[in-house]
């Protein structure tokens, strides 16, 4: 299996079976993110610790494949986090779409790389990061 395989696979899974994918309860804040283009819809919720680390984070979205992998991706790279480390990854995975970046530190995100052959889906990969961004300033 080659690495577009690998990557293919990887995205195909976490579209058909989502991580993190549901509704946290206030004190969470969310951050939604719409995509006219094509339709797609997300909400994200962080729930952070009093220390400012990230607890938990979970979505909800209508959404193609590309969107809703990228944002289950995303949710498993964040528990743990600060708030700054969160918009720090949003940043390097940004830079590694639209700079062609190494993509060092992204683990599996990088499977959404080769969504740089297709400048229209750029949206759909970022969506559910700009709605992070929204929920961790909200």
């Amino acid at each position: 299996m080659d690495f577009d395989e690998l990557y293919q696979e990887i995205i195909l899974d976490h579209y058909k079976r989502p991580r993190n994918c549901g509704v946290l309860p206030p004190p969470a804040t969310r951050g939604s993110g719409f995509n006219p283009a094509c339709g797609d819809e997300v909400t994200v919720f962080v729930q952070q610790s009093p220390e400012g680390k990230i607890q938990s984070v979970s979505f909800q979205a209508q959404a193609c494949a590309i969107c809703t992998a990228s944002t289950s991706l995303m949710t498993l790279q964040l528990k743990g986090i600060t708030r700054e480390e969160a918009l720090a990854l949003q940043r390097k995975f940004i830079d590694f779409l639209t700079k062609e970046g190494p993509g060092d530190g992204l683990g599996n995100l990088r499977a959404l790389g080769g969504v740089r052959k297709f400048p229209q889906r750029l949206k759909c990969a970022t969506l559910g990061w700009h709605a992070l961004e929204a929920a961790l300033n909200g």
